[in-house]
C-alpha cells in the first residue's frame, strides 16, 4: 500500500461525500414535486398515459404499479433480445439469442442486476444495447428510487394511507434526476475517449502485418446509466477494464463517483423528507464506513500479493497485479471492488476472480451483507431502513422498552415482515447454491476444483440473489440451468425482497408519529450508527460465515501451505 493509494482513494470518496449533499437535497425537492424545469413534458407524459400524478396510492397499489412497469419490460426486452437479428441497428449481423439467454437477460436488466452470461460486442446488436438495455438501466434504477422515496414518506407522516404516486414518481426521477445526470456524465466520457457511435467495428493493422477487429458502438451513454443507476452491465465484456469503455484515470475517476453518489445523496434525501438531517447523515456514516473498510481490506490483501508468487521470487513491491490494469493499479482495483459489490453495481475494472482468496472474499461478503453498503440506487436506502428497525428493536429488547423508529413504533408485524425480507438472500444464494453443487451438469461449468470452485459458484448466486451482476471468472453461465436458477435468484432478490419492505411502509404509514420522550433512543448519533453496523455484521456474518470458511478463507490456508487445486 502506497501514500499515493490513499490518496486516490480519498479523493474518490470525499467527491462522492461532498457532491451528496447537493444532490440529495435535489432529489428530496424532486420527491417533493417541487422541481418541474420539464413541466410540460412532464404533463404530457402524463396525458399519453392516463396518469392523475395527484391521485395517491398505498402500498399495495403502488407496488403493483411498480410490477406491472417491470413486467412489461422484461416481455418488450425478452422480445427484442430473441428477434434482434432481424431487426436494424445491427452492422455485425448478431443472431437473436437463446430463448435461455434472453431469459436471463431480461430478468437480470429489469431487476437491476445486470448479470451477463454473454459478451457485449459479441452478442448484442446496437438497437439491442440502446432500446433494450439502455432504457432498463434507466427504469430499473428509477424504479429502486421511487420505491425508496414512498419508504421515506411512510416514515415522515403520520396516519396516512397514501405513499405517493408510483407513476409520477418513476416520471420525475427519469426526467429529472437521472437523464441529465446521465447525459453530462455520458458527454464527460466521450471527452475521455469513450466511444459513442453507430458506425461498424473498426479494422486496423498490428505491428505484426496482421488485421484485429476493434468493436465499438454507442457505449459513452450507455456506461453513464449502467454507473449512476448502479446496473453495471457492460458494453464490452470485460466491463469497465475494457480500454474503450474505461480509458484512463479521469474516466476511471468519474464513474466510480458515479457508482457512489447517488446512494450517499439518497441518504441526504431521507433526512431532508423526515425533517431530520442528522437521521440521513447517520445513515451516511455507516455507509461510508463500510465502502472504505472494505476498501482497506481488499487493499492490504491486494498489497500483500499472493503467496505463491512470492514464493516463486516475484518481486514483491507492485502487490498482486493479476487480473488487474496497470493503468489503474491495486488501489483503484480495491475502491472499485469494493465500491461496485457494496453499490449493488456490478461493473468492474479488475477480474475479482483473480484477486488473492481474502481480497475476493470481501466483494461477495459485501454482496451477502444485502447489497446495502450504500447498495443501490433506491434498494440500498430501504434495505438500510429495515436494518435500521431491527437495530431499534433489539436496542428495544436490551433495555426493555417498545422500539421507535423517528416517532414510530415498530412492532410485531413490521419485525416479522422485516426478517422475512432479510431472510429472501440467505435462502436464495445458499440453496441454489448447495442444489448446484450436487449436481454433475451444474458443477461441469466450474473451471476450478475445491475452495475456489466454491466460491465461484458462491459468488454467482450471491451476486444474482444481492442484484448486483459481477462476477468470479471460471464459471460458464450461459446453460439451461445457470440462465433460469440464476433468473430465479434475481427475481427473488427483488421483489420478494421489496414487497415485504413496501408492505413495512404502508404499516408505518398509517400509525400516528409521536414525539420523542425521554427514553427514547437517538437514531442519529454515534451509538446508534455502531448498532447499526453490528446489526448488519452480525445477521451477514451468521448467514454465510460457514460457507465463507469453506471457500475462500480455506483457499487462502492452502495457499500459505503452498498448496493449490
Amino acid at each position: 500500500m502506497t501514500l499515493l493509494g490513499w490518496a486516490q482513494i480519498a479523493l474518490t470518496l470525499a467527491l462522492a461525500a461532498l457532491a451528496a449533499v447537493p444532490l440529495g437535497q435535489y432529489a428530496a425537492a424532486i420527491a417533493e414535486g417541487r422541481v418541474r424545469w420539464l413541466r410540460p413534458l412532464e404533463a404530457l407524459l402524463y396525458r399519453a398515459g392516463g396518469i392523475d400524478p395527484t391521485a395517491g396510492q398505498g402500498w399495495r397499489g403502488y407496488v403493483l404499479a411498480m410490477l406491472a412497469v417491470n413486467l412489461a419490460g422484461f416481455l418488450l426486452l425478452y422480445a427484442l433480445l430473441r428477434l434482434q437479428g432481424a431487426l436494424p441497428l445491427n452492422p455485425r449481423g448478431l443472431p437473436g439469442l437463446s430463448p435461455w439467454l434472453a431469459f436471463n437477460t431480461a430478468v437480470s436488466f429489469v431487476t437491476n442486476t445486470n448479470w451477463q452470461a454473454y459478451s457485449g460486442e459479441a452478442a448484442m446488436s446496437y438497437l439491442a444495447q440502446m432500446a433494450g438495455l439502455t432504457v432498463q438501466n434507466f427504469l430499473s434504477a428509477a424504479t429502486g428510487i421511487a420505491l425508496a422515496l414512498a419508504f421515506c414518506r411512510a416514515l415522515a407522516a403520520g396516519g396516512v394511507a397514501r405513499l405517493g404516486n408510483f407513476w409520477a414518481d418513476l416520471t420525475r426521477v427519469t426526467l429529472y434526476l437521472l437523464l441529465p445526470l446521465a447525459l453530462l456524465l455520458g458527454l464527460a466520457l466521450v471527452a475521455c475517449g469513450v466511444p459513442q457511435t453507430l458506425a461498424d467495428y473498426a479494422e486496423a493493422r498490428t505491428l505484426e502485418g496482421g488485421t484485429q477487429l476493434i468493436a465499438l458502438g454507442p457505449a459513452a451513454f450507455q456506461v453513464a446509466i449502467k454507473q449512476l443507476g448502479t446496473n453495471g452491465g457492460g458494453f464490452f465484456g470485460v466491463n469497465s477494464a475494457h480500454p474503450l469503455e474505461n480509458p484512463n484515470a479521469l474516466s476511471n475517476l468519474l464513474q466510480c463517483w458515479a457508482i457512489l453518489v447517488i446512494p450517499f445523496a439518497l441518504c441526504i434525501t431521507f433526512g431532508r423528507l423526515v425533517g431530520d438531517a442528522r437521521q440521513g447523515r447517520a445513515l451516511l456514516a455507516v455507509m461510508l464506513g463500510f465502502v472504505l473498510a472494505g476498501t482497506a481490506a481488499i487493499y492490504a490483501a491486494e498489497a500483500a500479493g499472493n503467496p505463491l508468487h512470492l514464493a516463486a521470487g516475484l518481486d514483491p513491491a507492485p502487490g498482486n497485479m493479476e487480473g488487474k490494469e496497470v493503468r489503474f493499479g491495486t488501489a483503484l482495483s480495491a475502491l472499485w471492488a469494493a465500491a461496485t459489490t457494496g453499490a449493488s453495481s456490478g461493473s468492474v475494472n479488475a477480474m475479482h476472480d483473480s484477486f488473492t482468496p481474502l481480497g475476493g472474499m470481501v466483494p461477495l461478503f459485501l454482496i451477502q451483507l444485502g447489497e446495502v453498503l450504500p447498495g443501490g440506487v433506491g434498494s440500498g436506502l430501504y434495505g438500510m431502513l429495515v436494518f435500521a428497525l431491527l437495530a431499534v428493536f433489539i436496542a428495544g429488547l436490551m433495555v426493555g422498552r417498545t422500539p421507535e423508529y423517528l416517532g414510530k413504533k415498530v412492532q410485531a408485524r413490521e419485525i416479522k415482515l422485516a426478517m422475512l425480507a432479510v431472510l429472501v438472500l440467505p435462502a436464495a444464494i445458499l440453496g441454489l447454491t448447495a442444489v448446484s453443487l450436487v449436481l454433475p451438469s451444474a458443477t461441469a461449468s466450474l473451471a476450478n476444483a475445491g475452495p475456489h470452485g466454491l466460491s465461484e459458484m458462491l459468488y454467482a448466486y450471491s451476486s444474482a440473489a444481492g442484484n448486483n451482476g459481477s462476477a468470479f471468472g471460471g464459471l460458464a453461465a450461459d446453460t439451461p440451468w445457470f440462465n433460469t436458477t440464476l433468473g430465479l435468484a434475481m427475481l427473488l432478490g427483488r421483489y420478494a425482497y421489496l414487497v415485504p419492505v413496501m408492505a413495512i411502509a404502508g404499516s408505518l404509514a398509517a400509525k400516528p408519529r409521536a414525539p420523542e420522550g425521554a427514553g427514547t433512543l437517538p437514531t442519529h448519533g454515534p451509538l446508534f450508527a455502531g448498532l447499526l453496523a453490528g446489526v448488519i455484521l452480525i445477521l451477514g456474518g451468521l448467514q454465510f460465515l460457514p460457507s465463507l470458511a469453506l471457500g475462500p478463507l480455506a483457499e487462502h490456508f492452502s495457499l500459505l501451505a503452498g498448496k493449490t487445486f
